[in-house]
């Protein structure tokens, strides 16, 4: 099997983590609204979408067209940052439980989630997110995916976290 087949599998099971990601998102984002949720930053979501989409497809259409010399070292290593970034997004979505979503959704009266990943960092989801999009085009030396998309990527947490602390100060 080739490097690029491999990869190829790799960015689907990265893509269905992603939609498995979504159904749990849109079921406790339904629970946060029934229970008067308030969401925050709707304006960047599309965005959000567009480049978490864009990371897949770049990733792939660079490996298949640029077809990059794979350096055996730096894939591992990369292929282990991205399975440690799945751990952390998972331990947020299990720490934050249903308060957990894709969206800025924020249950008024709700407790300020503090334990988990969230008592050492304040945003430990976004850590994922920043590693997840350098290590996985890095897996199979998607250089451009991996750069263009961390770029694109500051821009749009130094907003959504902007909107997430503001909606999350309202609990206090």
């Amino acid at each position: 099997m080739t490097g690029e087949i491999l990869f190829t599998i790799l960015v689907l099971a990265v893509g269905l983590e992603r939609v498995a990601e979504l159904a749990v998102s849109r079921r406790n984002a339904a629970w946060s609204l029934a229970r008067g949720g308030v969401e925050s930053g709707r304006g960047h979501y599309p965005f959000m979408v567009v480049l978490h989409t864009g990371l897949l497809i770049g990733a792939l259409a660079e490996v298949w067209i640029r077809r990059p010399d794979v350096v055996p070292v730096l894939a591992w290593a990369m292929l282990a940052l991205v399975t440690v970034s799945q751990g952390l997004r998972w331990w947020c979505v299990a720490t934050l439980g249903r308060q957990w979503n894709t969206r800025v959704i924020v249950v008024p009266g709700a407790a300020r989630v503090t334990g988990g990943p969230y008592r050492w960092i304040p945003h430990p989801n976004y850590v994922a997110v920043v590693l997840e999009g350098l290590a996985l085009p890095l897996v199979h030396a998607a250089w451009a995916t991996a750069i263009v998309f961390t770029a694109l990527n500051a821009t749009l947490l130094a907003t959504r976290i902007r909107a997430e602390d503001a909606a999350l100060a309202r609990l206090a």
